[in-house]
C-alpha cells in the first residue's frame, strides 16, 4: 500500500466550504463566498475565503493604500517619471527622511514632509490591522498570542521610525523607506557607533533569531516526522497522547537530551520568536542615546578585546632615492 507523503501535501480532501462560526450580532458580514484552489492545497488548506475585514480592517488598507502611494510616486518622480528607469532601479530607490537641521519640526513636503507623511499613514495602519487582529481572537474566543507576537514586531518599528528619532531630537535618525537604502542604513548606522556586533542586546536578538527558526525548523520536522501516526492532529495529541507524541518525545530525548510537548514546544517557539524583536528594539533604543560606541563599551567591560592601533614604520616616501626630482 502507498504510503501518505506529507513533505508536500498529496492528498487534498474535500468537502463543504467552511463558512467559519456564527457571528455575534454587530459585525460586519463576511466577504467572499468560499472556494477551494488547488494550489493552495498544495501547502495548505485548499479553502479561500470567506474573509472578515470590519471597519479597522478596511481603515487599515486605506491607510497602507496611502502610504504606499506617497512612497511610490516620490520614488518615482525621483527618476523624472520614467517608468523604465523606475523599474531598473527600484531596488536603489528612497523616500529619505528630514535632513538634520530640521529636528523635529515638520519639514517642507520636498525636504522630507513626504517621509513624515507616509511614516503616519504607516503607523495608522499597522496599529490599526493590530486592532483588527486582536479583535478578531477575542471576536472568536480564542487567545490573543498572534496580537502579542505582532505587537513585539510593531515595537522594534517604532522603535526605528518614531521613539528613537524623538529622544534623539531628530527625524534624520529613522530609517528611510527603500529596499537597499534601509539596508544600507543599517550598515552606516552601525559604522557610526562602533559595529553594532557589541551591542548585547543585539546578541540577544541574534541567538534568538537563529534560535527560533531552528526550533521551528526542527519541531516542524519532527511532526512531519510522527503524522504518519496521527503527529499532525497537534490537538488530539495534546488532550490524548498517543503514539505520535510518544514517539516523537523519545526521539527528542535521545538526540536532544530533553523533549518538550506537543503544546510547550509552540510556546518555546513564540518565546524565541518575540524575544528577536523585543531584544532588537531594546538594543537600537540604546544606541546613540545611552551608547555612543559599541566597541569601546565591549573593550571597557570585558566583551571584547583591546585591539592595538598599529604604527606604521614606513620611510617617508620623499626620503627614497629619486624621491626629491
Amino acid at each position: 500500500m502507498a504510503e501518505y507523503q506529507n513533505i508536500f501535501t498529496q492528498i487534498q480532501v474535500h468537502g463543504p466550504s467552511y463558512p467559519g462560526v456564527p457571528m455575534e450580532p454587530g459585525h460586519w458580514e463576511r466577504q467572499i463566498k468560499p472556494f477551494h484552489l488547488y494550489w493552495a492545497g498544495k501547502l495548505g488548506d485548499a479553502q479561500i475565503g470567506p474573509i472578515y475585514l470590519g471597519a479597522t480592517g478596511v481603515l487599515s488598507l486605506i491607510c497602507g493604500f496611502i502610504a504606499f502611494e506617497i512612497i511610490g510616486l516620490n520614488m518615482w518622480a525621483s527618476v523624472n517619471w520614467d517608468p523604465i528607469e523606475f523599474i531598473r532601479q527600484l531596488f536603489w530607490l528612497a523616500l529619505e527622511p528630514p535632513p538634520p537641521q530640521y529636528g523635529l519640526s515638520i519639514p517642507p513636503l520636498h525636504d522630507g514632509g513626504w517621509w513624515l507623511m507616509a511614516g503616519f499613514f504607516l503607523t495608522a495602519s499597522i496599529i490599526l490591522w493590530w486592532i483588527r487582529t486582536y479583535r478578531r481572537a477575542v471576536a472568536l474566543g480564542i487567545g490573543t498570542h498572534m496580537a502579542w507576537a505582532f505587537a513585539a514586531a510593531i515595537w522594534l518599528y517604532l522603535v526605528l521610525g518614531l521613539i528613537r528619532p524623538v529622544l534623539m531630537g531628530s527625524w534624520a535618525e529613522a530609517v528611510p523607506f527603500g529596499i537597499f537604502p534601509h539596508l544600507d542604513w543599517t550598515a552606516a548606522f552601525s559604522i557610526r557607533y562602533g559595529n553594532l556586533f557589541y551591542n548585547p542586546f543585539h546578541m540577544l536578538s541574534i541567538a534568538f533569531l537563529y534560535g527560533s527558526t531552528l526550533l521551528f525548523a526542527m519541531h516542524g520536522a519532527t511532526v512531519l516526522a510522527v503524522s504518519r501516526f496521527g503527529g499532525d492532529r497537534e490537538i488530539d495529541q495534546i488532550v490524548d497522547r498517543g503514539t505520535a507524541s510518544e514517539r516523537a518525545a523519545l526521539f527528542w530525548r535521545w538526540t536532544m537530551g530533553f523533549n518538550a510537548t506537543m503544546e510547550s514546544i509552540h510556546r518555546w517557539a513564540w518565546w524565541f520568536a518575540v524575544l528577536t524583536v523585543i531584544t532588537g528594539g531594546i538594543g537600537i533604543l540604546l544606541t546613540g542615546t545611552v551608547v555612543d560606541n559599541w566597541y569601546l563599551w565591549a573593550v571597557k567591560h570585558g566583551v571584547a578585546p583591546a585591539y592595538p592601533i598599529p604604527v606604521h614604520t614606513l620611510p617617508d616616501p620623499s626620503l627614497l632615492p629619486g624621491g626629491a626630482q
